[in-house]
């Protein structure tokens, strides 16, 4: 989940394929990015969302992993869905080589990088479910709740 913008990605009916979907802004709080995809995903019903958890390397919380879940938690009440966070190390590094593959530059696919960002960690987690018959990431519920930033 970056800073400016969020990717998203979407499945077929039977979680088989993920396709990179829409890419939205990020406004200021994570409440009204919560609604910008709520807007995004109103004409479609889902089960459930998966959002990237970025952590460092070593696995550990960074600052990028407490916004992740904000935006998770604002999710999650916005537009009433169950949350689940996957890890997304190195998601952005290999949209980034897809996107080679398929000859754009990186000047031309920044509107598109965070889709196929959103894809992978998509795809991540439909073949976790299909392999294990378990849901993939860990539940929203799993991790404490941040405390909301400080107004400036």
């Amino acid at each position: 989940m970056g800073k400016a913008r969020v990717g998203l990605a979407i499945s077929d009916q039977d979680g088989i394929l993920a396709s990179p979907f829409e890419t939205v802004p990020r406004p200021s709080t994570p409440h009204e990015t919560a609604v910008l995809i709520g807007k995004a995903i109103d004409d479609y019903s889902f089960l459930e969302a998966y959002v990237g958890l970025p952590v460092s390397l070593a696995g550990t919380s960074t600052e990028s992993t407490i916004d992740a879940l904000r935006v998770a938690y604002a999710i999650s009440e916005v537009c009433g869905l169950e949350v689940r966070l996957v890890d997304e190390r190195l998601t952005t590094v290999s949209a980034s080589a897809n996107l080679r593959l398929a000859g754009k530059t990186t000047k031309n696919s920044r509107s598109v990088i965070d889709q196929e960002a959103a894809a992978i960690i998509l795809e991540q987690a439909l073949a976790t479910e299909k392999n294990s018959g378990t849901q993939p990431g860990r539940a929203l519920d799993d991790f404490e709740r941040p405390q909301d930033e400080p107004a400036e």
